[in-house]
């Protein structure tokens, strides 16, 4: 059977040199990847700024990431990119910062339990469609924009206790895309050793998105935060109310309201931002593969029969489930995870200095020619397949793993196949003629140019038959 493969930045022949390594990566950090890339096990770079190590070999990988992870903190480079908009979170911080932050932040998870968080998934996923039943059908639609509105809005809903209206949504939408687009720019002086090419211009409209996400959400913290230091009990049960009476074991200290809107930015985008891109990626593999689409909407009619989804229908879906996970091995949200050495240590028969920049990419393990076959096709069936076993075990880590695995794959995971599932119990997703996304690589991989499809309404006769278990 020939499978879909989705278009993704061609690798050059051979490594770069330097001068055009940096002129790539000015775009998308996938544009300097090469050919060996994708079949190495470890390769290095050495630049002005650092020494930078891509590493492949799994058993380095999980010393880098797990066994030895307080020796491989998050490179500081990823910090300072980061600052203006997350601050000191919990995303960015390291050492005994990092363990008092975590060590608050478990307990509040417990509102993001997924059958405390289902009901705002259901009203997100149920608002989503209001959206799109306004939207002409089988016309181009950007569904990019859609996926980050109905992301944030359910984050939204799991920390603020309500709804995200249109306007809040495309703001985020905007100002993320356009901190994103600056983020390499801004990040590559450093790794070259030329930190003074930080055009202020570029740095001035970095921090302003910045800004513009941070005062939205200290709108909806300041309030609230007051209220609960003057003692007011709040009605609510959500993320914010359990981050505002958590406390630091050691001393007893609860978050500040800058530590608030820190630790809240970095779950409102970090809980949003990587799932709508998954979720966007998704509906492109699915326009594009019909046949694996329509075993999906067969799957969706026989569980929900006509009804509204519930929680304990989520298990019964498990094509959707191995669709969204074969879309974040082909479309990692976080395409790399950069860590940096605290001291020499030897790697693969090299010595690294301290300080070396030490990346783990998603993005390539999850393509690895050694690990995967077919690497570059969509193929959610791999997943139920003997053969597959050994990569997922050694060669697949959307979330990362470790002392850093992702708080929220859970809730990721439950999230998008309802909304999946909502989407194509209505909808026939169809592919756009002479479109094709363009992938980069920024904070998160997204299409430089939108992802269109075409909805194409499904006939009340069809949502009847598979109502009714009937079909023709």
């Amino acid at each position: 059977m020939s499978r879909f493969c989705p278009v993704y930045p061609k690798p050059h022949p051979e490594k770069a040199s330097k001068l055009k390594m940096f002129l790539h990566a000015r775009r998308s950090w996938m544009d300097a990847l090469f050919e060996r890339s994708y079949s190495m096990q470890m390769g290095e770079v050495h630049l002005p700024g650092v020494d930078l190590y891509m590493v492949n070999d799994t058993k380095e990988i999980k010393r880098v990431m797990q066994t030895q992870a307080q020796d491989f903190p998050k490179s500081h480079l990823l910090h300072e990119s980061l600052k203006p908009l997350l601050g000191d979170s919990i995303f960015t911080t390291n050492g005994a910062l990092w363990q008092s932050q975590r060590s608050m932040m478990n307990p509040a998870f417990e509102q993001a339990r997924l059958n405390v968080a289902f009901p705002r998934m259901l009203g997100a996923a149920n608002a989503m469609l209001e959206r799109l039943a306004e939207q002409q059908t089988q016309v181009p639609y950007d569904i990019e924009v859609e996926m980050t509105h109905v992301t944030a809005d359910i984050i939204f809903r799991t920390i603020f206790s309500m709804p995200m209206q249109g306007a809040d949504a495309h703001q985020v939408f905007h100002s993320f895309a356009h901190y994103q687009a600056l983020a390499p720019k801004l990040m590559l002086p450093a790794l070259f050793g030329i930190r003074w090419l930080k055009l202020p211009w570029l740095n001035w409209q970095s921090k302003k998105s910045a800004k513009k996400i941070r005062n939205l959400l200290h709108s909806m913290i300041k309030p609230r935060y007051e209220a609960h230091m003057r003692g007011e009990s709040g009605e609510h049960e959500d993320i914010l109310a359990a981050f505002m009476t958590a406390k630091d074991p050691e001393t007893g200290k609860a978050f500040t309201e800058s530590e608030l809107v820190n630790q809240v930015a970095m779950l409102f985008l970090a809980g949003h931002e990587t799932s709508a891109s998954a979720l966007t990626w998704a509906c492109h593999l699915l326009a594009n593969s019909p046949d694996i689409q329509a075993r999906a909407r067969l799957q969706i009619d026989e569980v929900f029969a006509g009804r509204e989804p519930t929680q304990a229908d989520m298990k019964s879906l498990p094509l959707l489930w191995n669709i969204f996970r074969e879309t974040l091995r082909l479309f990692p949200p976080v395409g790399f995870f950069a860590r940096e050495n605290t001291s020499a240590c030897p790697m693969r028969g090299k010595q690294l200095k301290p300080h070396s920049t030490v990346v783990v990419a998603p993005w390539l393990l999850q393509r690895h020619r050694k690990w995967w076959k077919e690497p570059d096709a969509f193929d959610p069936d791999r997943f139920d397949r003997q053969e597959s076993k050994e990569a997922i075990k050694h060669a697949y880590m959307p979330f990362s793993m470790g002392p850093r695995v992702c708080l929220g794959a859970a809730f990721a995971l439950q999230e998008a196949v309802l909304i999946l599932a909502c989407l194509l119990r209505e909808y026939e997703l169809l592919p756009v003629d002479d479109h094709v996304p363009q992938p980069v690589g920024r904070l998160t991989i997204r299409s430089e140019n939108g992802v269109q499809v075409q909805l194409k309404k499904r006939n009340p006769l069809e949502l009847a038959e598979g109502a009714t278990g009937v079909s023709a």
